[in-house]
């Protein structure tokens, strides 16, 4: 098992990064959440200038935010700052489309816009909007192609490992419950948030809430934006959160119910994230139990558990190494 970290792009993330190398963790993942955050690619360079072992990647590209070129362009650059330290991955667009009031970009799409930036990549020409591009990029302002980088997909369901599968790449899954199984992937990697629960702590610790509160507010916000809405209904306060969602106007809906997302817990949030709530969060216990519960996701095939810290992100982040070993 790999342990590694995923954050959003914030001023202060290179500096993150920097210190889970120092702490042992494999890689650093960076969200693609524009609306939300600051640029992924500016951050992973910023990022490959402090560290020197870490791999980088975006985790994960929404595809319709930027053209395949921008793309292609964006990795040949990180992996000249980062030679070797280099993953993609890629997925549908939860919150980076959610959050500009769209809805997940179709799985073909996905694939052929992968497909698109690999070809780049290895030099051949490639088709978009109907015309013939090709990296022009000539010796000295890119690193030589082929330029090969191990890929990723965010799954939903069935149709995003199908997805993975015809790519064939690795694969994200956002928090899996027990019982998950992940036979047939040789890459696995489970984004993960919650905290390590010091001695006398419990959910009811502020400290514990501002660590593990906003990654258990994502189920409620995807679950509601999935329709699942007897799923969410069935939650600690779920249908408080119906309630207090579908009383937002239209057209704004969208920008309350996801600021926030994975940082903090906002307004909404904060009536319904109580800690009885907490015990959704993946990971909520003391560190003796911690090399048990990362034995759980071993079980299921996962080979690398990517641990998004929250609140005090360098304290977080030291929490977990410790626990971890």
């Amino acid at each position: 098992m790999e342990l590694s970290c995923a954050f959003p792009p914030m001023p202060e993330t290179a500096e993150y990064i920097a210190l889970a190398e120092r702490l042992g963790y494999r890689r650093a993942w960076v969200f693609d959440t524009p609306a939300l955050q600051l640029d992924v690619w500016m951050t992973l360079a910023s990022a490959a200038e402090r560290t020197e072992r870490i791999i980088l990647g975006p985790g994960v590209l929404v595809p319709s935010l930027r053209h395949p070129m921008v793309t292609a362009s964006a990795i040949a650059h990180l992996s000249a700052l980062a030679p070797g330290r280099v993953e993609v991955g890629v997925g549908a667009g939860f919150t980076g489309r959610n959050a500009l009031g769209q809805r997940a970009l179709r799985w073909s799409d996905v694939v052929g816009y992968a497909r698109t930036v690999q070809a780049l990549l290895r030099g051949e020409p490639a088709e978009v909007e109907g015309a013939r591009v090709e990296m022009l990029h000539w010796a000295g302002q890119a690193p030589a192609r082929p330029i090969e980088v191990p890929w990723k997909v965010a799954i939903a369901g069935p149709k995003g490992m199908a997805a993975a599968r015809e790519l064939g790449a690795g694969i994200f899954a956002s928090r899996p419950p027990a019982g998950s199984s992940f036979d047939g992937f040789g890459s696995v990697t489970a984004m993960v948030s919650g905290t390590v629960l010091g001695p006398g702590e419990s959910a009811a610790t502020p400290r514990v809430m501002e660590a593990a509160g906003p990654g258990v507010a994502v189920r409620y916000h995807l679950l509601y934006e999935a329709g699942q809405r007897e799923a969410l209904a069935a939650l600690p306060n779920g249908a408080r959160f119906i309630e207090l969602v579908d009383a937002l106007d239209d057209a704004e809906r969208h920008v309350a119910m996801h600021s926030g997302h994975l940082s903090r817990l906002n307004d909404i949030d904060r009536q319904v994230v109580t800690p009885e709530a907490l015990a959704l969060s993946p990971l909520l216990c003391a560190a003796e139990d911690v090399p048990a519960w990362i034995a759980g996701y071993e079980a299921m095939g996962v080979t690398e558990l990517a641990f998004e810290p929250m609140g005090d992100i360098p304290a977080e982040l030291e929490r977990f190494a410790r626990a971890a070993g």
